[in-house]
C-alpha cells in the first residue's frame, strides 16, 4: 500500500499548479476588462450629466417663469450673443433674465430692462462646448447642449407666457 502512496506522476505536481495560473490569469484579466469598462461608463455619465444638466435647468426657469399673460419668455440677442430672455415685472419696474452661451460657458444674468451690461458678467453655470436654442413652432422652443466630451442632447419646450416674437 505505501508503494501507491509514494508513486506521484509529475502531472500530480503540475495540474495544480497549472490551475492556479489559469485561475489567476482568468481573474486579471477580468480585472482588466472590468477597470476598462467602469472607466468609459464613468466618462459617458459624466458627459450625459453635463448636457442633462444644462437642459433641465434652462427647462426648470422656463417653468418657474411661465405664468399665462403674465411673463413673457422669448429668444432675442443679449450683447451679441442669443439669448433665452425672461421677463419679469416687480412693483412697476421690468426686469430681464438672460441665459446664454459666451466663450464655451453656460450664463445667466438678471438686469433691469434698458440696463447696458456685458455678456461676459453674467453667472457662470457650467461649461458647454455649444449651446444652441430656437423657435421650433409659435410657442415651441428647442434648445441643444453640446458638453465639452461632444455629447449632445436637446429639449422641446413649450411656453404658456404671451410675446410677439
Amino acid at each position: 500500500m505505501n508503494k501507491k502512496r509514494l508513486r506521484q506522476h509529475t502531472i500530480d505536481f503540475i495540474f495544480p499548479i497549472a490551475l492556479f495560473f489559469v485561475f489567476a490569469a482568468s481573474s486579471l484579466i477580468v480585472l482588466i476588462l472590468s477597470a476598462n469598462i467602469y472607466r468609459n461608463i464613468t466618462e459617458n455619465s459624466r458627459s450625459i450629466f453635463t448636457t442633462r444638466t444644462c437642459l433641465s435647468y434652462i427647462t426648470e426657469k422656463i417653468r418657474q417663469n411661465d405664468e399665462n399673460g403674465t411673463e413673457s419668455i422669448y429668444i432675442g440677442n443679449f450683447d451679441g450673443c442669443r439669448a433665452l430672455i425672461m421677463e419679469h415685472t416687480y412693483g412697476d419696474t421690468l426686469y430681464h433674465t438672460y441665459i446664454y452661451e459666451n466663450d464655451g460657458i453656460l450664463r445667466e444674468l438678471f438686469l433691469q430692462a434698458g440696463t447696458e451690461a456685458s455678456s461676459s458678467v453674467g453667472t457662470e453655470i457650467m461649461k458647454v462646448s455649444s449651446f444652441q436654442m430656437e423657435e421650433a413652432a409659435p410657442g415651441l422652443l428647442r434648445f441643444t447642449c453640446v458638453s465639452e466630451d461632444g455629447q449632445d442632447e436637446q429639449v422641446l419646450v413649450s411656453i404658456h407666457s404671451d410675446h410677439s416674437m
